[in-house]
């Protein structure tokens, strides 16, 4: 084999693998390509993560809301709650106040 035959078969072999490469590459390529059918669907699961994420933030506004009104609800029931008891304290007090009054008196009558 003389110097032009190798030159020729080195060439002939660099050119194929070339070939080779590049129909790997377009293989590759090929197989990684997103259809548009997959960017549709892609675009539809984001915007329905979007409207979820939304949802999501208004149900918790709405229960920090809805919370602090039970709480200030519950504030106030309680406060009604003492001023009861304090009220039913007090006429506790004067009934057993009375009640004793009217020992006294109904003892001296007799």
């Amino acid at each position: 084999m003389n110097r032009i035959e190798f030159i020729i078969v080195i060439a002939i072999i660099l050119f194929l693998a070339f070939v080779l490469g590049w129909l790997a590459h377009w293989l590759v390529a090929r197989f990684n390509q997103v259809s548009s059918a997959d960017l549709n669907e892609m675009e539809a699961l984001a915007k329905a993560l979007h409207d979820a994420e939304e949802t999501r933030d208004q149900a918790i506004a709405y229960l920090q809301q809805r919370e602090a009104e039970l709480t200030a609800q519950l504030s106030q029931t309680e406060a009604e709650l003492r001023a009861a008891m304090d009220g039913l304290r007090e006429a506790r007090h004067e009934s057993e106040e009375m009640r004793v009054y009217i020992e006294r008196i109904s003892q001296r009558q007799e």
